[in-house]
């Protein structure tokens, strides 16, 4: 019983805070939004002026050799500070007014929180919105912004940090250096906008508080965490997971069963959003709780507050119970239109053959092919007497044990190279190869990659007439522009993994993206401008499944056989799995 009382106790106050923090919420992300959409008009009329769409990883430098970019990159940086102000100033602000119950409006906390960022407009002000915005949410330490909390480092940069020893453990240095960093600055922005003290003071306050109480914040955020985790996995549990078993197991007719489990999916989709929607505010609740118990000494008890307007909320939740009624209804008349059985997805073996067979061989492809692939990636540079390769690195070190670059070496040279057991083939023996069988996409690599290695592949293609058997692709923009400008017949992918602007609009076929950068949004977007999807490199079998249930036209992937086995076990999908999979390729 006391047990009990304790829990209700604790969680009193942050149920009491959750109808102001819906508010403010919903309020802020509308003034974001609105910012983010005029932002955006700025930013593509700048694009416009420049002749650009987009501006992508492949021409990053656009941002500061040109008064387009640098306006860009201004706006970008000035923008960052305002987002800050909005999304975690005022939560401040507004926390702050919870804990100690003072009466308080939303246009108050916005303005108090606005008003507090020209204590961070100096070095170390920016050093702060830096580390908030682009290091914390990726260490996962310390206070971040919904804006950047998805942020990544690309995979195929980690997977380069985790094959060397020495970048991994330069990695796991510079992520403990952080994380110290962040924990022992917690408390810097509540400083700042609690106590109106400059960054110069509020940063070793907030170091001396950690120190003085550093066993009981970690005490504090393991039981906080732990509580909540176990109050949602409950909630989970009884009000999702069991009802979907109890519909997998009764004698239900499937129609009902259906039904049953379109209700319970949309309701677990609502459930998942809002506590995302809550999470930060909450979390930041409880910071500054301890904010205020360390600087008195002692626990520092919330203040009472009554809800207000609560009818309103109860009306509201009606309103969202017969909206999921009719979804339910309209989900289960389209129900294979929503959530197809089936995968149009393209299995792309990467650098030839993937793990296969040799990276870039002849026997990877042919091992590629017997795999069942639809097509093989391959990388192409060319020799010190004209003659185009494949080797994807900048010298032959990792697969041959050659430290020599291919445009140093003559074709003779380069033949003499063993490469698990093969040759080092020729990019016309690939076409060969590759002909009347798979697609091929041919990514022209490394230094020799120019409009030269663009026109002699080109002819080689067309010598074969292989035009619909070929995709040109690259990481350089203005060589893909320029093979779809000379040669519209032939068929181009430019390869990003990190853009803005009208990506979509960019001159060519396919657009390939990094894992993390292929969005739902991003792939409709590609779509609507009548372009292909690639994906690269997906090589791990959730990434894998995630991707075969989207709408993206191919996976390039090291593992083959492993993609391919999974999408003969998705035809095999349960109604509840079809859902669930289509669920995780738009959250």
């Amino acid at each position: 019983m006391k047990i009990n009382s304790q829990i209700k106790k604790t969680l009193r106050p942050y149920l009491q805070a959750l109808p102001d923090i819906f508010n403010y919420q919903i309020a802020t992300k509308i003034l974001i939004a609105g910012w983010v959409l005029v932002l955006g008009r700025i930013f593509q009329a700048l694009l416009k002026s420049s002749g650009r769409v987009a501006v992508t990883s492949g021409d990053w430098q656009f941002l500061f050799t040109t008064w387009q970019g640098i306006i860009i990159s201004i706006l970008g940086l000035v923008s960052l500070f305002v987002y800050v102000a909005f999304d975690l100033n005022s939560k401040i602000v507004l926390t702050r007014e919870l804990v100690t119950g003072e009466d308080f409006s939303l246009i108050e906390c916005l303005k108090e929180g606005f008003a507090s960022i020209d204590k961070l407009v100096n070095l170390r002000g920016l050093l702060t919105v830096i580390y908030i915005a682009l290091i914390a949410p990726i260490i996962g330490v310390g206070v971040s912004i919904s804006l950047t909390k998805g942020l990544y480092i690309p995979t195929f940069i980690a997977s380069f940090i985790e094959g060397s020893v020495f970048y991994s453990a330069l990695a796991g240095f510079a992520v403990l250096l952080f994380m110290s960093i962040g924990i022992a600055n917690l408390f810097i922005i509540h400083g700042i906008v609690i106590d109106g003290k400059p960054i110069g003071e509020a940063g070793p306050d907030s170091r001396k508080l950690i120190r003085a109480n550093w066993k009981d914040y970690l005490k504090h955020n393991v039981v906080f965490i732990l509580s909540i985790g176990i109050l949602i996995a409950l909630t989970a549990v009884v009000f999702l997971f069991l009802p979907l078993k109890l519909i997998s197991v009764l004698p239900l007719s499937p129609s009902l069963s259906r039904i049953l489990n379109i209700f319970f999916v949309i309701a677990g989709v609502i459930t998942s959003v809002l506590t995302d929607f809550f999470a930060i505010p909450v979390y930041l609740l409880k910071m500054t709780q301890l904010y205020y118990s360390y600087k008195q000494g002692s626990e520092f008890e919330f203040r009472e507050r009554k809800i207000k307007n609560l009818g309103a909320y109860k009306k509201l939740a009606v309103v969202i119970l017969i909206a999921v009624i009719g979804a339910v209804f309209l989900v289960n008349d389209h129900f294979d239109q929503f959530f197809p059985l089936d995968t149009d997805v393209k299995i792309i073996a990467h650098r030839a053959g993937g793990n296969e067979g040799g990276e870039n061989t002849l026997s990877g492809l042919e091992a590629a092919w017997n795999a069942g692939a639809y097509g093989s990636e391959i990388d192409i540079q060319r020799t010190k007497d004209g003659y185009y390769v494949l080797n994807h690195d900048g010298t032959f070190s990792r697969v041959a044990g050659v430290n020599r670059k291919p445009e140093e070496m003559t074709l003779r040279e380069v033949k003499k190279l063993s490469v698990d057991g093969d040759r080092v083939p020729t990019y016309e023996e690939m076409l060969i190869a590759c002909k009347g069988r798979m697609v091929l996409f041919t990514e022209l690599k490394g230094n020799t990659a120019d409009r030269k290695m663009a026109d002699d592949a080109v002819s080689l293609v067309k010598q074969y007439h292989m035009e619909d058997e070929c995709v040109m692709i690259s990481l350089k923009y203005d060589l893909i522009d320029y093979i779809e400008r000379t040669y519209p017949e032939i068929q181009t992918g430019f390869l990003t993994f990190a853009s803005f602007g009208k990506t979509a609009e960019l001159n060519c076929d396919y657009l390939g993206l990094e894992e993390e950068s292929a969005t739902k949004d991003a792939i409709d977007s590609i779509h609507d401008e009548g372009k292909k999807v690639l994906v690269w490199t997906a090589n791990d079998m959730k990434s894998q499944r995630h991707f075969l249930c989207s709408k993206i036209d191919g996976l390039i992937t090291d593992n083959v056989s492993q993609a391919i086995g999974l999408r003969a076990e998705l035809e095999q999908r349960s109604d509840l799995d079809r859902m669930i999979d289509k669920i995780k390729t738009i959250l």
